[in-house]
This record gives C-alpha cells, sequence and structure tokens, in this order.
C-alpha cells in the first residue's frame, strides 16, 4: 500500500480542471494498488501565510513558546509531516497570473524548513526528502513558453528538487481558454500523459 498526499491547490472546487485530472490520476492509480490518500484541501482549509509573528514562533525554542506560539507551530509542522509520510505526492497545479497560486507557495514556505527537509552544508544546500514520486496537474488557460510566460512549472520543480524530491513528472492541460478546440487538445493531452503513467505504474506492480 502507497501513502499519497493529494494536495488540492485550486480555489475553484468542482469546477477546476486541475483538481478533476488529479482526481482522474489518482483513481486510476488506486485502481492498480491500494492507496491511503491524505487529503489536504486549501478550499476546505486555508493556509496562512507567513508572517512575522510566524516566523517567531518556529525560531522559539519549544520551552520558551507561548500557547499561541505552539499552536502555529504545531500547524507547520502537521504540513511537513504530511509530507514526510507520503510515498507519492500529487498536487494540482492551476496557473495563475503566470505563476502558482499563492496559498500553495504559503504551503511551500510552511514545508521549506532548514534542518527538517533541506540542511545547508559547505557545498550548498541539501535536499532531505527522498524516495518520493511527485506528479504536479498542471491547468492554464492559455499556451505558454517555459520560463517566458511560464514561471509555475519551472518554480514547482526547482523548489521540488531543493527538498530532495527530483522524480516529479507534470500533466499538463493547457489552452483551456482558447477555444473549444483547443481546450479538448489540452485535455486529451493530459489524459493521454495520465494512461501512459497508469500504464508504467501497473507494471512496476506487477514486477
Amino acid at each position: 500500500m502507497k501513502n499519497v498526499l493529494r494536495i488540492t491547490a485550486s480555489i475553484l472546487g468542482e469546477g477546476s480542471v486541475s483538481s478533476q485530472l488529479m482526481d482522474e490520476l489518482v483513481t486510476k492509480l488506486g485502481a492498480e494498488e491500494e492507496l491511503k490518500v491524505t487529503e489536504r484541501n486549501f478550499m476546505n482549509q486555508a493556509i496562512p501565510h507567513l508572517d512575522g509573528p510566524w516566523l517567531t514562533a518556529l525560531s522559539t525554542a519549544e520551552a520558551d513558546r507561548s500557547d499561541e506560539q505552539q499552536a502555529k507551530v504545531a500547524f507547520s509542522d502537521q504540513l511537513v509531516a504530511e509530507l514526510q509520510g507520503a510515498d507519492t505526492v500529487v498536487i494540482s497545479l492551476p496557473m495563475y497570473n503566470f505563476s502558482l497560486p499563492s496559498m500553495l507557495k504559503a504551503w511551500v514556505d510552511h514545508i521549506a524548513r532548514a534542518g527538517v527537509t533541506f540542511k545547508y552544508t559547505e557545498s550548498g544546500s541539501v535536499g532531505l526528502l527522498k524516495g518520493k514520486k511527485v506528479y504536479l496537474v498542471a491547468a492554464m488557460g492559455g499556451i505558454h513558453e517555459t520560463s517566458a510566460t511560464d514561471f509555475l512549472r519551472p518554480y514547482m520543480k526547482h523548489i521540488m528538487a531543493f527538498i530532495g524530491l527530483n522524480d516529479v513528472q507534470f500533466i499538463t492541460a493547457d489552452g483551456l481558454n482558447v477555444s473549444q478546440q483547443r481546450r479538448e487538445q489540452g485535455l486529451a493531452s493530459a489524459r493521454s500523459e495520465i494512461a501512459d503513467i497508469v500504464s508504467n505504474f501497473s507494471k512496476e506492480v506487477a514486477a
């Protein structure tokens, strides 16, 4: 049985294409092998952005924290624990204004913890999370060139590698708002990528 952390970053609820495609992926993977899914849905529980008091709480020794500070640290620790406990991470990844949703960035700020998910060394930073597969299910209204108008995928690939997650695969549905024909092409392309992932996963399970 695989432990799957499923993160719904879209604010569109049932109308979210990235969430719908993520549902399809997780459902089809679950048909191949039993999955224990931990759900983190930003629609149901907002991820607070880090501020001065939050950073102070994280940097204060446990014995010296107030009850309010301890609650802040406990929330961040829970996000980290969910990530640490996962074999597979699946994130719905809608593009908002050429980049990622702000609450997904807030999630990153909570889980990128020095000494916990990465460490600094004389030769540079080293990610501490290893042996996990990451699927990033991207949805884009337009058609974007990486690093020119698409800052979403490069950032997510970099931050995942920063914490040690180098086995990252994107599933992308783009051109969703260009025209009906282009929307159908974008969805078909994403579903073809999902089919390939499930086929490879099935072979791994059978091996």
